[in-house]
C-alpha cells in the first residue's frame, strides 16, 4: 500500500513537499513515480525516481521547480514542489513499478489514493 500526504491549499509561489510512504513492502526495489490529475483532464506523469541508482525524470512542465527524492531508510519518497502555480492544482498520486524509469501511467502496478494540491490566490 502507498499513502500520500502533504497536500493542501496554498498561494502561488509557495512550496509544498509531498510524501509517499509504503506499508507492507519495501520501496528499495521499486521505481516510484508521481502523477497528477486535474479536474477534467487525464492523469499525467510528473516525476519518477529509479530504485537502483537514484536517476530521475521530470515532465517539462515541472522541470526546475519540482524535485523528487527517496529515503529508503524511512521507506518514503518525496516530491518537493517549489514556485507553485495555479496550473499545478490537481490530485497527486504516487505509484510503484519494479522496472526502470517511466512517466507512463500504465507502466505502474501499485497506486496510492492521492492527495489534493490546490494553488490559488
Amino acid at each position: 500500500q502507498l499513502v500520500e500526504s502533504g497536500g493542501g491549499l496554498v498561494q502561488p509561489g509557495v512550496s509544498l513537499r509531498l510524501s509517499c510512504a509504503a506499508s507492507g513492502f519495501t520501496l528499495d526495489y521499486y521505481t516510484i513515480g508521481w502523477f497528477r490529475q486535474a479536474p477534467g483532464k487525464e492523469r499525467e506523469g510528473v516525476s519518477c525516481i529509479s530504485s537502483s541508482d537514484g536517476r530521475t525524470d521530470y515532465a517539462d512542465s515541472v522541470k526546475g521547480r519540482f524535485t523528487i527524492s527517496r529515503d529508503n531508510a524511512k521507506n518514503t519518497v518525496y516530491l518537493q514542489m517549489n514556485s507553485l502555480k495555479p496550473e499545478d492544482t490537481a490530485v497527486y498520486y504516487c505509484a510503484a513499478r519494479r522496472l526502470g524509469l517511466s512517466l507512463m501511467e500504465g507502466d505502474f502496478e501499485i497506486w496510492g489514493q492521492g492527495t489534493q494540491v490546490t494553488v490559488c490566490s
